[in-house]
């Protein structure tokens, strides 16, 4: 597929895009600041991904859009827009686990004992989950992390969930970035939720 990766040199953006490219996907990286040393399996164009007009020529021709951008720098309307605008399926979301619950009505970040250094990132993260659950037009997924998400090792192994936060049965709540990956490239190679948020975990 043709795929069209907003903030393919972040963290999360950047495992997605070995996984892409290791499945014999054709990205389109997008990102505001390109790197000095951009990876040359993919193609790098710069865009503010807040401005639709902007962005939506950037879209057209792609089967999919991926967003791993950070939430306070995303405007889920201006990506809607440039997403319908430029005629493309689906829309993915990198999520974040924060809108996960931990009890049936209370979410992870209006748990005890949130970190408040993530709280204005998660919950600008449930704003746009919010959004995209109104969305009627746009074909979108939103894929959350555990609770610990950070770089590691690549297994294959791990369990999806829907709503819930996902804690093994060590009670730790984690997955590794190229795990993240793998479950987000199967989701679009395979669509199974379809206007659905997921979530993926050990």
């Amino acid at each position: 597929m043709k795929v069209a990766l907003i903030g393919a040199t972040g963290r999360v953006g950047s495992r997605l895009t070995t996984e892409l490219v290791s499945r014999g996907h054709v990205v389109t990286g997008i990102v505001m600041h390109p790197p000095v040393n951009a990876p040359d399996t993919i193609t790098i164009v710069q865009a503010n991904a807040a401005d639709a007009n902007a962005l939506a020529p950037l879209l057209v021709g792609h089967d999919a859009v991926i967003s791993a951008a950070r939430f306070v720098t995303s405007d889920a309307d201006a990506l809607i827009a440039a997403v319908t605008m430029a005629q493309v399926k689906r829309l993915l979301v990198v999520g974040g686990a924060g809108s996960l619950e931990v009890a049936p009505g209370t979410a992870l970040l209006d748990s005890d004992g949130f970190p408040e250094a993530f709280r204005t990132e998660a919950q600008a993260g449930a704003r746009f989950l919010q959004r995209l659950r109104s969305e009627r037009d746009v074909d979108w997924t939103f894929l959350s992390p555990s609770a610990e998400f950070a770089s590691g090792a690549r297994t294959g192994h791990f369990r999806l969930g829907r709503n819930d936060l996902l804690i093994d049965a060590n009670g730790k709540s984690h997955i590794s970035m190229e795990d993240f990956a793998i479950a987000m490239v199967d989701e679009l190679e395979k669509p199974s939720h379809s206007r659905q948020r997921f979530t993926v975990g050990y």
